[in-house]
């Protein structure tokens, strides 16, 4: 049988629950540490992710109050249901920081522990947790105790290629009540490197009786619904695809195959540029954006020379207006997206966040 003939039967559109909060679809836009940013959640969500999750927020830094903070978390209205990551080793810290981020209006309290970079791991945090069982559950039992929202856990498969930790730690955190789980079958070690091992999804998704998302090479329609098929997983969670594509979760969610035209690219990313410039304000945010022409503009949208010519301007307002005069209809596209997006209505929460130190 073809891996995909019977991929039909998988309802990407179809609504789930963690715990009491339902999710609308069956994607789940990844947090990714220098990328999710509001406006990102915020895109994720308007392209069909069912659920956002924020960038890490680190715990360590709420011990040293005295520090300049590094950087706001935003929460609106228009990112709900909205998964805050947490990252940490000390289950007394997590615990304090998981009940900041409720009180701002966080659905979900996440915690990291598949983080494989190491000024993350060097910490007792990340995928080290992976390693250090009693302690995993100590973080989750805290921070479900400390908590009304639901706990959820993104792991990786263990630090070291071939490692099954994740398969004996996971019914363990669901014990210690974690209400969900995201595997993404890779080690730490490997990165981003090689395949995802989703025969350990499946694995995971017969030890526990918490919906499993799995993570991990999701890259189109067709993969998410045979990963969904072999693994039974609830859901699929997508990372890098979707970097400067939000078009690829419509393609994944609707099967909308084909390319947006450059007015659309234009037009989403000075949507994404003045949103971002909002949050970090106009100086941080010209460094944090350079990263983001190169995915919108790539994939043969425009020229390389382009994204490299808008690297070099200095202002926000010098890039805007080369976008434009390279794509003069995307005004129009513009106008209609602006006229879509809500009002703000952001709750501003002081809190350590990984993209401002640098990720």
């Amino acid at each position: 049988m073809h891996p995909f003939s019977r991929s039909m039967q998988v309802d990407l559109h179809a609504s789930w629950w963690i715990g009491p909060i339902e999710i609308p679809t069956r994607l789940v836009l990844a947090p990714m540490a220098g990328v999710s940013v509001q406006a990102f959640r915020r895109q994720g969500r308007r392209y069909g992710a069912g659920l956002v999750c924020s960038e890490m927020v680190s715990c360590a830094g709420l011990q040293h109050r005295n520090e300049r903070t590094l950087g706001y978390l935003r929460i609106a209205s228009d990112e709900r249901p909205l998964a805050v990551q947490l990252f940490g080793s000390e289950p007394e810290v997590m615990a304090e920081a998981a009940v900041m981020v409720e009180r701002a209006g966080a659905d979900i309290v996440d915690l990291n522990f598949g983080c494989p970079v190491k000024k993350v791991t060097k910490t007792g945090a990340g995928a080290t947790l992976l390693e250090d069982p009693e302690r995993a559950c100590r973080i989750v039992e805290g921070i479900a105790d400390a908590v009304s929202t639901p706990v959820t856990v993104k792991m990786r498969r263990g630090l070291e290629d071939g490692s099954r930790a994740c398969l004996e730690l996971g019914p363990r955190l669901v014990e210690a009540g974690a209400t969900s789980l995201t595997l993404h079958p890779r080690s730490a070690r490997q990165m981003y490197t090689g395949e995802a091992d989703h025969s350990l999804t499946a694995e995971l998704v017969r030890l526990v009786d918490v919906p499993v998302v799995a993570s991990g090479d999701v890259t189109s329609r067709a993969r998410a619904t045979e990963i969904i098929e072999r693994t039974g997983a609830t859901a699929v969670m997508v990372g890098r695809a979707a970097q400067g594509n939000p078009w690829a979760l419509q393609e994944i969610l609707d099967g909308r195959a084909g390319e947006p035209s450059r007015d659309e690219v234009v037009a989403e990313l000075i949507v994404f540029i003045r949103e971002t410039a909002g949050e970090l304000g106009e100086e941080r945010g010209t460094g944090f954006l350079k990263k983001f022409y190169g995915w919108y503009l790539g994939r043969g949208r425009f020229p390389k020379a382009f994204k490299q010519e808008l690297v070099q301007l200095a202002t926000l307002a010098e890039v805007e207006a080369r976008l434009l005069a390279a794509a003069p209809g995307a005004h129009e596209e513009l106008a209609r997206l602006e006229a879509e997006l809500p009002d703000g209505d952001d709750v501003l929460l002081d809190l350590p966040i990984s993209v401002y130190g640098g990720g």
